[in-house]
């Protein structure tokens, strides 16, 4: 049972309010959207910083449901809430194929090299020349999460074996 404590303790020491591991789905993905909510009015956090992180939240979730690959093992998705002094976190996991990784790193690279006018040129740029993927998607989700996070993605991958990996995300928000 000491896990539990140490677990708490993780949370405690990482500034997590939120977290989930498991299967994602719309349902899902709606009830920890609540949660969130729930949390940042008991608080009475700005409205500005509230929109910016469901926003941010909304298009995490939406990747791991969408994107995620169906890979064998299936390690489930994980979904990360921590509220700093100045900022919010939203950290996100999912098993992806390695043959993925390649164009997922240069998407994320250039759009960590843009700045907010380059962005919204980018986002602008993709509406108009994008059909919308086969899996119910046009490429927005890190672009919009970039610009309403108005700072960097953070991303890695982790080797889970058998040609795939875990692929962890990172925003910030910040509250000041």
């Amino acid at each position: 049972m000491k896990y539990i404590f140490d677990l708490h303790k993780t949370m405690l020491e990482n500034h997590l309010i939120l977290v989930y591991e498991g299967e994602f789905t719309q349902e899902i993905t709606k009830s920890v959207l609540a949660m969130a909510e729930r949390n940042m009015d008991s608080s009475g956090e700005e409205s500005t910083v509230k929109r910016k992180v469901f926003n941010v939240m909304v298009e995490c979730l939406q990747n791991i449901v969408k994107h995620a690959d169906d890979v064998a093992n299936n390690h489930s998705a994980v979904f990360m809430v921590g509220k700093q002094e100045d900022k919010y976190i939203i950290i996100s996991g999912n098993p992806i194929m390695n043959e993925n990784i390649d164009g997922l790193k240069g998407k994320i690279d250039q759009i960590n090299e843009l700045d907010k006018d380059g962005l919204k040129e980018l986002y602008k740029s993709i509406i108009k020349s994008t059909e919308i993927s086969d899996k119910g998607g046009a490429g927005l989700g890190f672009v919009d999460m970039a610009r309403k996070s108005g700072n960097k993605l953070d991303y890695d991958f982790v080797d889970i074996g058998d040609g795939n990996s875990f692929f962890c995300l990172r925003s910030s928000i910040d509250r000041l």
